[in-house]
């Protein structure tokens, strides 16, 4: 088990001294202290944080100011309206990931999923045009080719050598006869090995890769660079690869297009290629985006409509599209549109199993009877109604588990919706509805006909559910859940639901609602919600001022903090409440976070704790500007208005004196830990030096404070 750093254990003593219950073990679930509770009207810059905090994924010092310029209603209305909005930042971090803006066949095109390389492999597919696409191609397929004939070597060894039963010998004597005679056949004579071809390729044998990697490849111009990578063998482009350290890994890159470094990460791994720019994308949009509004949204919307990234091989490649076009598209859009759009979804689809879903009675059931009835189909179960969707259509996106349906109710939903299916999806192929497969007749859905329509049965019925008032209910709770208090008023959702069915379900003015409402400005609503794990995280990188050339640490922080993108398994997706992330162990992972961050522990993110960030912005452009020069100081350091000034830039909302004292107390401690404490007497260099490393450990400990994970 890793030992707490002396910094996490002691303000995470700090957390849970304030914790008001005797034992800290019998509720490790609310270690968090409770909120000081308010009894006077918000101040106005209380109330331009508290709808900073809600509606964008950490207030920045630009955003306070606008709004302090603009008013709130005034920003809350710009950022309804996305599209007026410039973003020229965050499109030059997206420049990056090219890919990211291409439908799923185009995407399985270019980073070619394991089921297209089997085809390929079988002849089923024809070879891209394109030859640099075309050597990734038999690339992959060399590759899976060595990996299937090692694995049948594997299997083909374990084969000799399980024992034989006929030749197992029965009682304890003829074992220990065996096991003599064994023991003197060894003793006697020891025969000579017989050479390994496989260990015969050493350095006399073998080419000279790093040579290789310093003259041949890393130097050459990069367009000649990458077309030397394409053409290599797979073995070895393995050695090649394996032996590449990091600055080796930044030549290999340095000068290459984004389409180029695209073609060396699919040639490397595509899956897992689309998976990290599937991420990183995402963390930019968050961090970056001036349209903070359509982000936040994006990000309730994704949970709301949950897919999980690993269900299968292709799914990775629609998500892509089902986040650009599906839910970033519509996040402020109709509700009726955004539920038509995620059911007709191949990514949906997929996930939810309705692909699958055959009408027992359809036409392409009856064929399939006939044809196995005269042998011209093999014997098997043709798939039949599937009820996955049509349950989470009802439970989890429209009506809520108590919006009065029944299980007969899910059976019926789940026969208009058969037909409604993917064309082709292992290639990346579009929604499709075949008629062949739905099932024929009149459905009855709570109380409501349906005549045969075909297709048009299914879109009568979102229309329903879209328009039902247990829908508007459902959803105007959950936004409240979202961005007002765990427990929201029911005089506030019910004011939302009526804003919600007197508009059709036109998100923009539901979430109006909600911000005009006197409950969102209560005392009792401000700082009441706790940041999930995604939240903490963009929220400390923009109050840092990080610059970000890599995302994909951050994406591992999620991972261990238990909120990984895309990957919540179970359709409900992940909680919005407290209970679901605060505990003891998940305050020491936040706490070890934000001491790497600060510290710039993590590779490709970079903070520095100077006067003010670079720019007026989170960081002012994608552009290597080197590392930041601090100014030594010509005063002696003084650790309490170091900490002020940190403090008025990470948390503009202020720490408590608790908080305050402790992080004061526990930089005297480091420093007297590490004998490294700031005097006169040292040089100026040594004074930097301390001062770089006394502003990271108190902006860690304010990023890591109480304070800081409420919003």
């Amino acid at each position: 088990m890793r030992r707490q750093s002396p910094i996490v254990a002691g303000t995470l003593s700090l957390i849970l001294a304030a914790q008001p219950f005797a034992s800290i073990a019998a509720r490790a679930q609310d270690p968090l202290p409770p909120r000081p509770v308010k009894t006077s009207a918000l101040t106005p810059d209380q109330r331009i944080l508290h709808l900073l905090n809600r509606f964008t994924f950490g207030p920045t010092q630009v955003e306070i100011d606008a709004v302090r310029k603009m008013g709130v209603n005034a920003w809350f209305d710009e950022q309804s309206h996305p599209a007026n909005i410039a973003n020229a930042q965050l499109n030059s971090y997206l420049a990056d990931y090219p890919a990211m803006t291409l439908p799923a066949d185009q995407l399985l095109g270019r980073f070619p999923s394991g089921n297209v390389i089997r085809q390929m492999a079988a002849g089923k597919l024809t070879m891209p045009d394109d030859p640099e696409l075309a050597a990734i191609y038999r690339h992959r397929i060399e590759v899976q080719k060595e990996n299937d004939a090692k694995k049948a070597e594997s299997k083909q060894a374990k084969a000799e050598t399980a024992p034989s039963p006929g030749a197992m010998q029965s009682g304890m004597a003829a074992m220990a006869t065996a096991a003599q005679t064994a023991a003197e056949a060894t003793a006697a004579a020891v025969p000579a090995a017989k050479p390994d071809a496989k260990k015969l390729d050493t350095a006399s044998t073998r080419p000279n890769y790093k040579d290789l990697l310093d003259s041949a490849i890393l130097n050459l111009p990069p367009g000649q660079r990458v077309h030397r990578i394409l053409t290599m063998s797979p073995s070895m482009y393995e050695e090649f690869h394996s032996s590449l350290k990091g600055p080796e890994r930044d030549q290999l890159l340095k000068g290459l297009t984004a389409d180029q470094k695209e073609l060396l990460a699919s040639f490397d791994n595509p899956a897992k290629a689309v998976n990290d720019e599937l991420v990183s994308q995402r963390l930019l949009r968050d961090i970056y985006s001036r349209r903070q509004l359509q982000e936040v949204m994006t990000t309730f919307w994704l949970n709301h409509f949950n897919i999980f990234l690993h269900k299968n091989e292709e799914t990775p490649y629609y998500l892509a599209s089902y986040e650009r076009d599906v839910i970033r598209a519509n996040a402020l859009g109709s509700f009726e549109q955004l539920l038509v759009a995620t059911a007709q979804s191949p990514a949906m689809m997929i996930y939810l199993d309705n692909s699958q879903s055959t009408g027992p009675d359809s036409p392409a059931a009856e064929t399939h009877i006939q044809r196995q009835a005269t042998g011209k189909e093999k014997k098997g179960a043709l798939p039949g109604l599937n009820e996955n969707y049509a349950r989470e259509l009802m439970e989890l996106h429209t009506l809520g588990v108590n919006g009065g349906y029944t299980q007969k109710d899910v059976t019926e939903v789940a026969r208009i919706f058969t037909g409604w299916t993917v064309d082709h999806p292992g290639l990346g192929g579009s929604f499709l509805f075949d008629a062949t497969r739905h099932e024929p007749g009149e459905k009855h859905v709570l109380n409501h006909k349906f005549k045969e329509d075909g297709q048009k049965e299914g879109l009568k019925l979102l229309h329903m559910l879209a328009t039902s008032p247990a829908t508007a209910h459902f959803i105007s709770s959950e936004l409240a859940v979202a961005f007002v208090s765990d427990t929201p008023p029911e005089s506030l959702v019910k004011r939302m639901a009526k804003t919600f069915e007197s508009t059709q379900g036109d998100i923009p003015s539901v979430l109006r609602a909600m911000v005009h409402a006197p409950e969102f400005w209560s005392p009792e609503s401000y700082q009441a919600k706790v940041k999930t794990p995604l939240e903490y995280v963009v929220s400390a990188v923009r109050a840092s001022g990080a610059q970000i050339d890599n995302p994909l640490p951050l994406a591992n922080q999620l991972n261990q903090m238990g909120m990984p993108l895309y990957a919540c398994v179970p359709p409900t997706g992940y909680s919005a409440k407290a209970d679901a992330w605060v505990s003891t162990g998940a305050l020491v992972t936040r706490m070890n976070f934000s001491l790497g961050l600060a510290a710039n522990r993590f590779n490709g993110v970079q903070t520095h704790w100077a006067e003010s960030p670079p720019g007026d912005e989170i960081a002012s452009a994608k552009v290597d500007s080197g590392p930041v020069v601090y100014i030594a100081p010509t005063n002696p350091i003084d650790p309490v208005s170091e900490e002020a000034r940190l403090e008025a830039r990470l948390l503009p909302t202020g720490a408590s004196e608790k908080t305050r004292q402790a992080a004061l107390d526990q930089l005297a401690v480091q420093a007297a830990q590490s004998n490294n404490a700031v005097t006169l007497a040292k040089p100026a260099s040594a004074q930097l030096g301390n001062l770089e490393k006394q502003d990271a450990q108190l902006a860690g400990m304010l990023l890591g404070s109480p304070e800081f994970q409420r919003r």
